[in-house]
C-alpha cells in the first residue's frame, strides 16, 4: 500500500535535513570527520547492517546516546537486504536507511554515516547481483511498493543524502575508520586528496577513487601499512567482508567488523586514549 502524501513529504524533508546535518558536522573536515577527546569521550563502531532490523534496533539501544552525551556513533552499509515486501519481492531495507537519516538529524553532531559500497551503487546505479538477484532493482522495488508514483523524488532526496556522506572518521588517538580499503596501496598509491576537496562523479565510478576505498580487499600487511602512512593512522576499524566468526582481524592494523549476522559485532574505543592493536581486538564485543 503506497504511503500518505503526508509521510513521503517527511521522508523527503527528513533527508534534506540529514544532508544538511552531515555538510555541517562540526568536526567534519573535507570528507572526514575528525573526533578529539575535547568533544566525544568515546565512539560506538559497527559495520554493514544490510536491512538486519534487530541488529539495527540493539545498535541503538547499546549506543544509548541520549545516556551517554559525549558518545559518537558510527553506522554504514544498510542498503541492500533483510525483509521483502510479500506483494512483489521487493527489498524493505529502504526504511532502514530512512532510519539513518532520521538519527542523523536526531543526532547531527554524533551520529555519523560512512559512505560504503552498497549506497555507492545506489548512487551511480552500480550493478550489484547476489542470489541471482540483482539488488539494485529490488531496492527500486521496494521503494515503489510504498511511495508510487514519488518514488523517483524520494529516490533524489535519498541519493542527495548518499552523496554527502563522510568517507572516514579520524580518532585523536590515531584510529582510522573507513568502510574498507582500497587495493595494492603499497604497490600503486592512492589519492588521498579525497578525504580533503570536493569530490565529483568520477570519483563515484568503477575505477575512481572513492570506487577502490569502499570496493577494496585486500588485507595483506604491506596494504594496510601503506594505507596507514598515507592517512597517518596506527590502527584501521572497517567493515564491507562477511566476517562469519562475526569479525577478523587479518593484520596487526585492522579490524573488520560486521553487523548483518546472528554473530554481529561493534566496538566502542575512547577517542583519545592510545590502544595497540591487541587491545583493540580485545574490545570486540558481540550485540547478543
Amino acid at each position: 500500500m503506497v504511503a500518505t502524501l503526508d509521510y513521503i513529504e517527511e521522508v523527503i524533508a527528513n533527508y534534506r535535513r540529514a544532508s544538511e546535518a552531515n555538510l555541517t558536522t562540526a568536526d567534519r573536515v573535507g570528507n572526514v570527520v575528525l573526533l578529539s577527546g575535547e568533544t566525544a569521550d568515546d565512539v560506538m563502531i559497527t559495520a554493514d547492517l544490510h536491512g538486519h532490523r534487530r541488529n539495527f534496533n540493539l545498535i541503538k539501544r547499546i549506543a544509548a546516546l541520549d545516556e551517554h552525551p559525549r558518545r559518537h556513533l558510527i553506522l554504514q552499509e544498510v542498503c541492500h537486504g533483510g525483509p521483502t515486501y510479500p506483494s512483489n519481492g521487493g527489498c524493505m531495507s529502504h526504511a532502514m536507511l530512512e532510519d539513518v537519516a532520521r538519527l542523523k538529524t536526531r543526532y547531527p553532531e554524533r551520529v555519523h554515516f560512512l559512505l560504503s559500497n552498497h549506497e555507492l551503487a545506489e548512487l551511480t546505479d552500480y550493478p550489484i547481483l547476489k542470489s541471482k538477484k540483482m539488488l539494485n532493482l529490488m531496492f527500486r522495488l521496494g521503494m515503489q511498493e510504498i511511495y508510487g508514483p514519488a518514488t523517483d523524488t524520494v529516490r533524489g532526496a535519498y541519493l542527495n543524502f548518499i552523496r554527502t556522506c563522510p568517507l572516514a572518521v579520524r580518532l585523536e588517538n590515531r584510529v582510522f575508520i573507513s568502510h574498507s580499503l582500497p587495493e595494492e596501496v603499497d604497490r600503486h598509491g592512492f589519492d588521498r586528496g579525497i578525504f580533503e576537496r570536493e569530490l565529483d562523479a568520477l570519483d563515484y565510478q568503477e575505477h575512481g577513487d572513492v570506487f577502490q576505498l569502499v570496493w577494496g580487499r585486500d588485507y595483506r600487511p604491506e596494504n594496510a601499512d601503506a594505507f596507514a602512512k598515507l592517512v597517518d593512522a596506527d590502527l584501521m576499524v572497517n567493515g564491507h567482508d562477511p566476517c562469519p566468526a562475526g569479525f577478523q582481524a587479518p593484520n596487526d592494523r585492522q579490524v573488520i567488523l560486521d553487523c548483518c549476522s546472528d554473530k554481529a559485532t561493534y566496538l566502542i574505543l575512547p577517542v583519545a586514549q592510545r590502544l595497540t592493536h591487541a587491545e583493540m581486538v580485545q574490545r570486540v564485543q558481540f550485540l547478543g
